[in-house]
């Protein structure tokens, strides 16, 4: 594997860690929300993480190849939101409850640490590769 492939590898890890972060923060945002435009609640949604090869020609060998990551899908969570019992809320059904958001805003704020972790751990080996290419090149000098 090439120096080079480094920073394709980390930087598709980063893209996909940028994406999980949104996720995360459109989650946080809807922690309290009762009905989403189309009137059903907000479902919590997970980012989904796929293997991808880098490197490797079409149909050929994958001699040198790195394995990145992208994102694969974003899926609903499919449990049920979470009803409070206020029969004065206008959302309230016929026995007086509110399904507010299935989102677990303690899951999601460790979500959001693991997936800042990742992206800083990234960009931190872009940086430490980078420095290594820079000392090759100065030793050429």
């Amino acid at each position: 594997m090439s120096m080079f492939q480094i920073f394709h590898i980390s930087g598709s890890a980063v893209s996909a860690q940028s994406q999980r972060l949104n996720t995360v923060a459109s989650n946080l945002a809807n922690v309290d929300t009762v009905a989403g435009p189309d009137g059903t609640p907000y479902k919590a949604r997970q980012v989904v993480f796929q293997t991808h090869l880098m490197g490797a020609q079409q149909g050929g060998p994958a001699d040198g190849a790195g394995a990145g990551v992208r994102v694969a899908d974003v899926v609903e969570d499919p449990t049920p939101g979470r009803k409070v019992f206020d029969p004065k809320h206008p959302q309230a059904d016929e026995q007086g409850y509110v399904t507010y958001s299935n989102v677990n805003s303690v899951e999601e704020m460790v979500n959001m640490i693991s997936a800042s972790r990742s992206y800083q751990n990234n960009i931190e080996v872009m940086n430490t590769a980078k420095n290594l290419l820079q000392k090759t090149l100065q030793l050429g000098q």
